[in-house]
């Protein structure tokens, strides 16, 4: 399977019935979107990272008991200036481009300057983002790009530095009930300063609320966190929210602004240029949403990498929140092409097993309270929070769980006290195998696997009026590696965790990294 990731995928953008085994439930109406990388090598070139492949959309359509599948390449502008030069000409994070050899000087020069001051790659493979009424294919650089999620048709290019002072953006928002999209992203050395920068999205665009009118014009900052280092500003890719607070890592896990003005120079890629610091403590900043403020006490803990929040919510004066945590970064090295082909299960090469952390942060004032004694009042975790120091508390998590990635829950719950998250195990390897659902009460899991099928991230959908936090359906994209069949819409009941039905592609359904589900209503 390793080696299959490394192949390109084929685009089938007119709908495709699928064939059901099982009975799809009547009430799941409406459009699961996938999003990853899908084209790896061009002409006499190939990409040497897995995650910089061109983005290949899928979109699964759920009405009435049948499910209509389509897939197709968003074509960005890295997309159409690969595919017109026959031959990678955008560089990506992991895959520094170099013009043909038979190119002048001139182009060599101008190639040499872009690469210097670098405008990024609008080939967002990595998650789709709603912003208004509007979607977008992101990855995590200034553009994102409009498109329709009934025909996967590519629109507009958006450039968030029209908007807002932001060089990187993640590709994990988060919503509120109202609608309005929360977002990160970092501000690289604006007017002598490297921040952090948190903003909103209204649902609907206050700017000319025509039907046409994008919503990031009404674009809201909620704060700004100085970053601690100047030119080394911290990797993130998702962050938390409660009702009252925003929670960021800022993580020793750096990037360092001034090699990468030098690598291309240098002959090495972006991602090169990502550092590890791991004698370095994680600072938790805890923001208040409604002042824009960190709060007076100040968090901090062992140095980590951290991908995906789980999520966050309040209690008695705490804020608990869960990550799903590596002790170092070779997790993206195990995507590099180069070890995807070796078709190990990377435990040789030294894969770091994540864990699945809980960490509690008190609110409340600490005076009174000794150095060195615990704050965390909660009886249903073994997370602390030693005082330090006047103001500063020292975190220590309890781990739920280890080998468990690409946390899904009901969004519904999301920023309140949550029991149940669905995930990938990967207790062997990057890729894998089996997913399951986890207790966080009871601490067990429940799976599901099966031989030579390889699940995508298991995304949950409530039922409507449900009964309860699972009650609803997780759906998981499935390539099939076994000869002769298809690719699978695998569907789950949310609460047994068993096989309710499944929908056959009638070809291959490639391995992708995040997406979201459209209700039909919407």
């Amino acid at each position: 399977m390793s080696a299959n990731l490394c192949k390109n995928a084929q685009e089938r953008p007119e709908p495709v019935k699928a064939e059901i085994k099982g009975n799809i439930p009547s009430w799941l109406q409406g459009t699961l979107l996938r999003n990853g990388p899908g084209i790896f090598s061009l002409g006499d070139t190939s990409y040497e990272h897995w995650f910089d492949g061109m983005a290949l959309m899928n979109s699964f359509t759920f009405k009435n008991g049948e499910m209509t599948y389509r897939s197709k390449y968003l074509r960005s502008d890295t997309y159409r200036d690969n595919m017109a030069a026959n031959r990678i000409v955008v560089s990506e994070m992991g895959t520094m481009a170099y013009p043909d050899p038979s190119k002048n000087l001139i182009s060599k020069v101008i190639t040499l300057f872009n690469h210097t001051i670098p405008d990024f790659t609008d080939n967002g493979a990595s998650n789709f983002i709603k912003y208004g009424n509007d979607y977008f294919a992101t990855s995590e650089t200034n553009y994102i790009r409009k498109i329709d999620p009934l025909t996967l048709e590519t629109q507009d290019k958006v450039d968030y530095t029209k908007y807002l002072p932001v060089n990187l953006v993640t590709s994990h928002p988060h919503y509120d009930k109202e609608g309005n999209t929360y977002n990160i992203g970092t501000s690289i050395a604006e007017k002598g300063k490297t921040k952090y920068v948190l903003f909103k999205v209204p649902a609907v665009s206050q700017k000319g609320k025509g039907k046409d009118a994008l919503a990031l014009k009404s674009v809201e900052i909620i704060c700004t966190v100085p970053c601690r280092s100047l030119l080394t500003p911290s990797y993130y890719h998702s962050f938390g929210l409660t009702d009252n607070y925003i929670i960021f890592i800022e993580q020793p896990f750096k990037l360092d602004i001034l090699k990468m003005a030098t690598a291309y120079m240098r002959g090495v890629n972006w991602a090169s240029c990502l550092k590890f610091c791991p004698d370095e403590n994680t600072l938790i900043h805890l923001i208040d949403r409604k002042t824009g403020k960190s709060t007076e006490m100040k968090y901090c803990t062992g140095a980590m990498v951290v991908y995906h929040h789980v999520n966050a919510f309040e209690d008695d004066g705490h804020v608990v929140f869960d990550v799903i945590a590596y002790n170092d970064n070779s997790l993206y090295d195990m995507f590099y092409m180069s070890n995807l082909k070796k078709n190990t299960e990377f435990t040789e090469s030294g894969y770091s097993k994540p864990s699945y952390r809980r960490f509690v942060l008190p609110i409340s004032s600490d005076k009174g309270v000794a150095v060195g004694n615990n704050m965390v009042k909660l009886k249903y975790t073994t997370a602390t929070a030693v005082k330090e120091k006047e103001g500063k508390l020292v975190c220590q998590a309890e781990v739920l769980c280890e080998g468990f990635e690409l946390p899904r829950l009901n969004y519904d719950v999301n920023g309140k006290r949550h029991r149940f998250v669905y995930g990938n195990c990967v207790e062997e390897s990057a890729l894998a195998k089996q997913v399951a659902k986890f207790d966080t009460e009871t601490k067990k899991m429940v799976y599901w696997n099966e031989e030579n099928c390889w699940p995508s991230e298991a995304v949950f959908v409530p039922r409507p009026n449900g009964e309860s936090e699972d009650d609803g359906v997780v759906l998981i994209p499935v390539s099939n590696s076994n000869p002769g069949q298809s690719g699978f819409m695998l569907i789950l009941d949310g609460r047994t965790f068993k096989e309710v039905a499944r929908a056959y592609v009638n070809g291959e359904i490639h391995k992708d990294v995040h997406g979201l589900f459209i209700p039909h209503e919407n």
